[in-house]
Order: C-alpha cells, then structure tokens, then sequence
C-alpha cells in the first residue's frame, strides 16, 4: 500500500487497511479490530510499543529544537520558556497518544502488509488445527 494512503489515514485516526472503521472508541481506549473490514490492530502482545517511540521521538525532537531557538531570541525569559517547555513535555504525548499509535498503525502496516482476507482465513483455520504447520507459513501475527 502506498505510504501516503497510510499516512492520511492515520492522520484521520482511521483503519489503516480500509480508511473506513475508527481506531479509537474513547480517548485513550482503542477498538479491537476495525468495524469495517475486521481488521484485528494489535498484532501481538506489546505491539504498540513502538507507538512510544514516536510520542517520545517527536516530543523530544520539538523540545530540542524549540527551546534553544526561543532561549537564544530572547523573546521571553529563561524561566518561562523552562515553566512553558515543562507543561509542553507533560501534556504533548497525552495529545499525541492517539496519533502515535495510528502512525504506528499505518508503518507496520507498509513494512509488514496484512494478508488478504483469504489468507487470513487459511492461517486461522491451519493454526487452529496444527500451530507448528502455521508457523512454518508465517502466521506471525498471532
């Protein structure tokens, strides 16, 4: 799929397979899959692990290229822009959190594509009956 697809649809905090279903029913509290096309969004345990690495890159990314432009202007003093950078890196990520996870959402699925629904059916019927024989075809998503 082409990463500008995926992109916007994370940006719209939607599926990243179909664009249609909604990845987020409260604030913080995901879907488990998409209602729209069943698309299960955790693969597997601590799958969005790396959702914090990109909450954490991009808050830190900010922080240390804004605060020393702002230190160095002069535009306001060095306490505020302490007071201001602190409140900044605490609220951030709980905004970013949704974002995170939906860019996440959208890199594994350019990276590591789902198979077509007809796959997916094959690998659940072969893990349910011989897991060893779904492990050997690549059923590593779980």
């Amino acid at each position: 799929m082409r990463w500008w697809t995926l992109f916007k649809r994370s940006l719209r905090l939607r599926c990243c397979l179909c664009g249609n279903g909604s990845l987020f029913r409260g604030w913080f509290r995901m879907h488990e899959c998409c209602s729209h096309c069943k698309h299960v969004f955790e693969r597997e345990p601590g799958f969005f692990l790396g959702s914090v690495y990109i909450n954490y890159g991009l808050t830190a990314l900010v922080i240390c290229v804004g605060y020393p432009i702002l230190l160095y202007r002069e535009t306001i003093t060095p306490r505020t822009l302490l007071i201001s950078a602190t409140i900044f890196m605490i609220l951030f990520p709980i905004w970013f959190f949704r974002y995170a996870r939906a860019f996440w959402c959208g890199f594994d699925e350019w990276v590591d594509p789902a198979p077509p629904a007809v796959e997916k059916a094959e690998l659940a019927t072969t893990s349910e009956t011989d897991p060893a024989a779904a492990e050997a075809a690549g059923d590593h998503r779980g």
